[in-house]
């Protein structure tokens, strides 16, 4: 019964999407915003303290962020007379605002990894990539503002890369990772607004991955002995991460290296170099957990849980040979093109 239901509002939740990014109006938007707020808290209720906790910090924080782009919408239609057309930037900024709060984006992200850090992975999925397309979507349509984007950027970047240092919550990693992919996603999309999809669906992917294999570890203290066990599931890892990362050959380098060939052409180079800089902090965390996960001697003994580990990794070991393979093919493609 609990997983019908869910089923449910995770229908409604699609759905909502659909209507916030096919809207005409903005107020229609708004109307689709708040769908997917009413059906997204049955789906990340569980019976715990810490999932209660984390939906109620979620609906909080997505009100206040619904007030600030209804306000907004309303100022808009009464003093200007506003439907569909742009015609106010400080107004559309403030709704531009809402929107990031609403996406956990910096430096409004301070509720974004409290919820992860109570959810489990399936929901930390969903939060880490569906509930990104309606804001960024939103976003897309009004990319004239470039001074406010770029310091959107320079803060997601600066405050993603320090707080993941020293975290030893996989949760809170990701959620800052998130961030830091976000940054990079804003800037594919004030560059080139099909560049960003294609980071986004490439990143959702990786995170999809990594989020199957976590399964019911949420600190690095429980991954180390869980990869000490498992060979395969070591090397899963670090490719997930090394992709994650955005180290090539692997498919999330793919993205990165478009971006910054869009912001080289419209010559923001001064913003391409601090998000290069920023981002090789996070490269330094990444490595350093592979760097644990290298050195730890690998137990060869339990032939139980090695293969049990093997059987649940088919999906995963098939998701992985296709990032490893993949820039490879679509540089050849390109070349070929």
């Amino acid at each position: 019964m609990t997983k019908m239901y869910k089923l449910m509002f995770l229908t409604i939740l699609l759905m909502s999407t659909l209507i916030s990014i096919s809207a005409y109006t903005w107020l229609g938007m708004w109307i689709g915003l708040e769908v997917n707020l009413l059906s997204i808290i049955p789906i990340i209720q569980n019976k715990n303290m810490l999932s209660s906790e984390s939906s109620i910090k979620y609906f909080i924080t997505q009100a206040l962020a619904s007030t600030i782009i209804l306000m907004s919408i309303i100022i808009m239609m009464w003093k200007y007379n506003f439907h569909s057309s742009m015609n106010n930037s400080s107004i559309l900024m403030v709704m531009n605002s809402g929107l990031l709060l609403k996406m956990g984006m910096a430096p409004l992200h301070f509720w974004f990894p409290e919820v992860l850090e109570g959810l489990n992975w399936n929901n930390c999925m969903l939060m880490l990539t569906w509930q990104k397309i309606t804001p960024m979507i939103l976003l897309m349509y009004n990319t004239e503002f470039t001074l406010f984007y770029s310091t959107i950027i320079i803060s997601g970047m600066i405050i993603s890369s320090i707080m993941s240092m020293n975290q030893i919550s996989i949760r809170k990693l990701m959620a800052f990772s998130s961030i830091n992919h976000m940054g990079w996603m804003m800037a594919g999309m004030i560059t080139e607004k099909t560049v960003w999809m294609l980071y986004f669906t490439i990143y959702s992917l990786i995170t999809v991955n990594i989020a199957f294999m976590m399964k019911n570890i949420y600190y690095l203290n429980q991954l180390f002995p869980k990869l000490n066990t498992s060979p395969s599931m070591k090397m899963f890892f670090m490719l997930n991460f090394l992709s994650l990362s955005g180290i090539p050959p692997f498919l999330g380098f793919l993205p990165k290296w478009m971006v910054i060939q869009t912001m080289v052409e419209k010559n923001m180079f001064t913003l391409s170099i601090i998000m290069i800089a920023f981002t090789l902090i996070m490269i330094y965390v990444y490595v350093r957990i592979m760097m644990i996960t290298i050195i730890m001697k690998t137990n060869q003994s339990n032939w139980a849980l090695k293969l049990n580990t093997k059987i649940n990794n088919m999906p995963i070991s098939m998701l992985n040979f296709f990032m490893i393979m993949s820039l490879v093919l679509v540089t050849i493609m390109l070349n070929m093109i």
